[in-house]
């Protein structure tokens, strides 16, 4: 708001205190209804904020879901398939074992 000084001078008026105050007063003095409605706004103001918060964490934690159900079927996959060449290492050391069994002792034999 502009103020004209006596020497037509335009300068910014300053807000008076009451003004500060009312203007940032959740709950004005007066009338019943506009303090409700102050706190009615407030209390909007505050809950929609933890609602956006919480929504934010409940999408995070489904990333998060999402990431250990991927990094638990990719670790599944790999104690498979190690299980897999394991059994697959052991049937080549049974068939290594016998047929080495099978070599005719070729000791003393001249």
């Amino acid at each position: 708001m502009k103020s004209v000084t006596p020497n037509g001078s335009a300068e910014a008026a300053k807000p008076s205190e009451h003004e500060l105050t009312a203007a940032n007063d959740p709950f004005p003095q007066g009338d019943g209804d506009m303090a409700a409605d102050g706190l009615g706004s407030l209390v909007r103001r505050v809950s929609d904020a933890s609602r956006r918060e919480i929504r934010n964490l409940v999408g995070e934690l489904q990333t998060l879901d999402k990431k250990l159900q991927n990094d638990g079927d990719r670790i599944q996959n790999y104690i498979e398939e190690y299980a897999g060449l394991n059994q697959q290492i052991m049937q080549l050391t049974t068939i290594i074992s016998d047929s080495v069994k099978k070599i005719p002792d070729s000791r003393g034999v001249h």
